[in-house]
């Protein structure tokens, strides 16, 4: 039987803003007893240029007002697909490659259990998110283990990058509070371009 090709593609993949950072919407089928959707499908993402070798899933959850971030990973760097699998969150990835056009520039997207939207977020950029919901499951996949010596963090409410959180007073970690500014880092403890 030939393909519908009516049909929406399994996954639309949309360039951003930041190169290296691509936000996905896979095509999720509801009928009355729930909804279904592809969060990952190797060969399919691969047809579209999306290849990883992921070796670790994290899920984590968190109440309204809790900000998680800036997190990233070096040298030992992951690729990250992160998900929202209940309430929604606000997501923020920013540019932290020396060099780059974009460098200490920032982009933020709703996800939720609801929209389906995934982040496909290369290594070179930082990673946090705001809970929205009253709760909020979120999953990533990571191409590298986490490495407790490798693990960085950059302040949330760094001015120079100014990023716009939607709620005030957000629930920090005490290593989230404790982050440095992004010009703080030297040198060898960042991505360059």
């Amino acid at each position: 039987m030939p393909a519908d090709l009516t049909a929406p593609p399994p996954l639309q993949v949309e360039p951003t803003a930041l190169a290296g950072v691509k936000l996905l919407r896979p095509q999720a089928y509801a009928d009355a007893r729930g909804s279904f959707f592809e969060a990952w499908h190797r060969p399919r993402f691969a047809r579209l240029g999306l290849s990883a070798d992921f070796v670790q899933d994290n899920v984590v959850g968190s109440r309204h007002q809790v900000l998680r971030g800036l997190h990233f990973q070096y040298p030992r760097a992951q690729l990250k697909l992160v998900s929202v699998l209940h309430g929604e969150v606000f997501d923020v990835v920013v540019d932290i490659r020396r060099g780059s056009a974009t460098y200490g520039q920032w982009h933020g997207w709703n996800l939720s259990a609801e929209n389906h939207l995934q982040l496909w977020i290369e290594p070179g950029f930082a990673h946090g998110y705001q809970v929205l919901s009253e709760y909020a499951v979120v999953n990533y996949k990571c191409t590298h283990v986490y490495e407790p010596a490798d693990d960085r963090t950059v302040n949330w409410a760094d001015p120079l990058i100014g990023i716009n959180w939607p709620l005030p007073n957000p629930i920090l970690s005490a290593k989230d509070q404790a982050a440095r500014n992004l010009a703080e880092f030297p040198d060898h403890e960042l991505f360059s371009s």
